[in-house]
């Protein structure tokens, strides 16, 4: 039986790896085995017993490498639990919480065969000066903002290492 998680994500400013990152380390101070990759560096998932997929929301959609990622190992996918978690408000109004969350649903709808565990919403992190074309033409003029709750993420990860425990093995 796989005995480890696998943490991976999809970035494109480091933000969602930073998350990822700190997702990784909670798991491991409760004693799970885990391994943090990006999603292009993931070849195949035959050592995991269970995979956490981190990704940005962009434009109503989820970051494409992460899109990429849940199509290339779907028959994988589709054997062993899967936790999402997605980085997209970048401010704390519940609104822009509630609409990510719909965003995310609608973007994992398109994987009819895709069942996560649970899905999780995070604040996101913007910094107007890195943004490339065309988020910038969008978002350049914005304030920079860094909502990124990390008492909820190390939270969210200690339950997810409750549920662990019960799921691979030590």
């Amino acid at each position: 039986m796989p005995t480890s998680v696998l943490v991976c994500y999809a970035t494109r400013y480091g933000s969602t790896e930073e998350v990822a990152e700190t997702i990784a380390e909670t798991l491991h101070e409760h004693g799970i085995e885990v391994v943090v990759r990006s999603v292009l560096e993931v070849q195949n998932l035959d050592q995991y017993g269970v995979v956490v997929l981190g990704a940005p929301l962009y434009m109503f959609h989820l970051h494409k490498d992460a899109l990429h990622f849940l199509t290339r190992h779907h028959a994988a996918l589709e054997a062993r639990p899967v936790f999402i978690f997605a980085l997209g408000p970048i401010h704390t109004d519940e609104k822009e919480f509630q609409g990510a969350s719909q965003q995310l649903e609608k973007e994992l709808a398109k994987f009819h065969w895709l069942v996560p565990e649970e899905t999780k919403i995070f604040g996101g992190k913007l910094d107007p000066q890195t943004l490339r074309f065309p988020y910038n033409l969008f978002m350049g003029r914005q304030s920079a903002s860094d909502v990124r709750d990390w008492t909820a993420i190390r939270a969210w990860a200690s339950d997810l290492a409750a549920q662990f425990h019960t799921v691979v093995a030590p």
